[in-house]
């Protein structure tokens, strides 16, 4: 059977991010659109996976709990769960060594993360946009001792990229690539790996956007949770389904 999956989706606790990306509210547009897997990636955190998580269940949407972590290179990579603690433990590890630089809200935007009502629990005090200490490969390492999938972000994107920062796909332990500008494999040499196709939605009316159609069994959505390997099978065939991205005014 084939899915809809956008495994790229920023929240409200991304400062680049819109206050109105709520749990609550991806998953309202995530169902809307008939969404059946999705990926909250904040970058460097993963504290609003768990509204996110129980969201999902009730709606009936597989959820991957993940970030986007930017290296000591500026590239970005998604790290991707499908068990909430492994998600959460990884998030403790990349917080404590994102350098101690306090976010403004005034000027870099607002870092909350919320329940399932949309109430704030807390706000994070360091800025979440900035790199840690670890090398791409060795943020990958740490991704899959912890179970889980490794995907450098954006890679036709001329800014925190492996392309804007190495100028080529480097290779590595990459579970897939991803694309967000084009529907079909860059100019670029890949080398191989597997594409996804996200939208790295930052508002509601970005999500799913640009998205995955992925080829699973028919068991599937009705595991507990994400089957990985599978979700590594299916990488390998995605194609991408993209669309103007929804009117702000109809929201």
């Amino acid at each position: 059977m084939k899915i809809k999956a956008d495994l790229h989706i920023h929240s409200c606790l991304s400062p680049c991010g819109s206050l109105d990306m709520s749990p609550k509210r991806i998953v309202q547009e995530l169902k809307q659109r008939d969404i059946a897997l999705a990926a909250l990636t904040d970058h460097n955190t993963s504290l609003n996976c768990p509204a996110f998580a129980s969201l999902c269940k009730a709606e009936g949407i597989q959820a991957l709990f993940g970030m986007e972590v930017q290296s000591s290179e500026e590239i970005h990579i998604l790290a991707l769960f499908n068990e909430l603690s492994a998600s959460l433990d990884f998030s403790a590890f990349v917080y404590a060594l994102i350098p101690n630089i306090k976010n403004i809200p005034p000027k870099t935007g607002d870092q909350v993360y919320v329940d399932e009502d949309e109430n704030i629990l807390g706000e994070l005090e360091k800025y979440l946009l900035n790199s840690i200490p670890l090398s791409i490969d060795e943020v990958a390492k740490e991704i899959h001792k912890r179970g889980g999938l490794v995907v450098p972000a954006h890679i036709d994107r001329p800014s925190f990229s492996l392309t804007s920062q190495f100028g080529l796909v480097t290779e590595g332990k990459w579970d897939a690539l991803e694309i967000v500008k084009i529907d079909r494999e860059p100019a670029i040499d890949t080398k191989g790996y597997p594409l996804v196709f996200s939208s790295d939605a930052h508002h509601p009316f970005q999500i799913a956007s640009r998205l995955s159609i992925l080829e699973v069994d028919e068991d599937f959505l009705r595991k507990n949770c994400v089957d990985l390997s599978e979700l590594k099978e299916a990488f390998k065939t995605a194609r991408c389904e993209s669309k103007p991205a929804f009117s702000k005014n109809l929201l």
